[in-house]
């Protein structure tokens, strides 16, 4: 492995390139053609253009970009798109650069990137007076149970995910939610469908233990954060996905009323909260059991159901951030 002013040093002289861009991500579609000249003009050599617009290829195609030996490879589209690239690219000597071209770009926010196309484009080109630098970033590791993946020699990567995991009406809205609905409003699209959802969800009891200890909590909505965002809004203001830490919270308890109010003060104050406060518990290392069991969203993909286990790993990933991100 290259240091990380090694590898940054190999970008800004032309090292290989690849773009990997989600062709049916709600910006992706409108924006791809704009993306690769953009690049092109920013000095960011581009030796393979890998458009997607078969999702359930990713994986696959994931193969074909390594075959190249990149030193970068850059994606453009939403939580999906970039949570199939960290997999593949954690411990890895690669750096990964983010379009973030997606409805919500939760790992994007939490990576301080900018969120308009010029500015995302700007920061890839390291070496210039307003590009980026290569810092390496935390990601987490789960195992649920009956997850359909994660078998195999690539095994251990399928397990690895790049911002959080839910549990409870998350799960639902995901699920439910229009693609049309998403394409016309963004963001707001979520909050339509979990408030046409919440009547009849119902309340679950979750058993979290941490270093030997066990507590137990009633809620709708639980999540195990690596990164930052949640949703596209701030968890806490001092959350960071080069912390070493997984932030475990639930929003509200088993009323529903209550979950509609903790959602609107995430929204409204996460910003200004702090992973100290009582609503957080953080960690390293945690396990998850509840009843009844539900199902595990893992970056937006359904991966099993609990019991599940969540690990952190540090510093696996190789990223391009802004000059002011702080790398630990």
């Amino acid at each position: 492995m290259r240091s990380k002013a090694e590898l940054e040093s190999a970008i800004a002289k032309g090292g290989r390139a690849a773009l990997v861009i989600n062709a049916r991500s709600r910006r992706g579609r409108r924006l791809y053609g704009r993306a690769r000249r953009m690049l092109r003009e920013a000095g960011v050599d581009v030796v393979h253009v890998f458009p997607v617009t078969d999702p359930t290829r990713l994986r696959e195609l994931f193969s074909d970009v390594l075959a190249l030996e990149p030193d970068l490879v850059v994606v453009g589209g939403g939580d999906g798109t970039v949570a199939e690239a960290v997999g593949h690219l954690a411990h890895r000597d690669i750096a990964l650069g983010i379009l973030p071209l997606g409805t919500t770009n939760n790992f994007a926010r939490s990576l301080e990137l900018p969120m308009d196309l010029p500015g995302a484009v700007r920061t890839l080109a390291v070496g210039e007076p307003s590009g980026g630098k290569v810092a390496d970033v935390d990601v987490g590791w789960f195992e649920s149970t009956g997850d359909p993946q994660g078998e195999g020699p690539a095994g251990d990567r399928e397990h690895i995910f790049a911002n959080m995991v839910s549990l409870g009406l998350s799960v639902q809205v995901a699920e439910k939610v229009p693609h049309a609905l998403k394409r016309f409003l963004g963001r707001p699209a979520y909050a339509l469908t979990a408030a046409r959802l919440l009547p009849g969800h119902r309340a679950f009891t979750a058993r979290i233990t941490i270093d030997g200890e066990t507590r137990e909590l009633a809620t709708h909505q639980l999540n195990i954060a690596n990164g930052a965002h949640y949703s596209g809004q701030r968890i806490a203001r001092d959350a960071s996905p080069d912390d070493r830490l997984l932030a475990v919270y639930r929003l509200g308890d088993e009323r529903r009323l209550r979950l509609a109010s903790a959602t609107a003060r995430h929204v409204l104050t996460g910003q200004w909260r702090s992973l100290d406060d009582d609503a957080f518990l953080t960690t390293g290392h945690v396990e998850i059991e509840t009843d009844p069991p539900m199902r595990v969203d893992v970056d937006g993909e359904i991966r099993g159901t609990t019991p599940v286990s969540i690990r952190l790993r540090g510093n696996a990933l190789r990223v391009i951030v802004p000059q002011t991100f702080v790398d630990t």
